[in-house]
């Protein structure tokens, strides 16, 4: 019996492998069509963003200091504009409604 290969087969090398361009969450941007104008996407990782907080508007919940999130804003919109969605909110926004109910006690920030 032969030794296993650890050396992949072909002329892929090993740091040639098809992943994200700048890593899984390293800030990479892109164009995205949402009710009727185009937007900015970019992923970011949060982790420089310690201490910050956001509140998602999809899901009117708060995005935790250090999370993962989706910044997203109208192209055409100043830095006033940008909206820091969780993900799978992002993801989702075109499934959900448009108006969603805070509780009583949620705060308004």
């Amino acid at each position: 019996m032969s030794p296993r290969r650890n050396r992949p087969r072909g002329g892929e090398k090993p740091t040639e492998r098809a992943s994200d361009p700048v890593g899984r969450y390293g800030g990479f941007g892109s164009s995205e069509s949402w009710q009727g104008e185009e937007w900015s996407v970019r992923h970011v990782a949060g982790a420089s963003a310690a201490g910050k907080r956001y509140r998602c508007p999809g899901c009117d919940q708060e995005i935790s200091s250090g999370m993962p999130h989706v910044v997203a804003w109208p192209e055409h919109g100043g830095v006033d504009d940008r909206r820091h969605w969780h993900k799978a909110c992002w993801n989702a926004k075109d499934r959900r409604t448009s108006k969603v109910q805070r509780s009583r006690n949620a705060p308004r920030y």
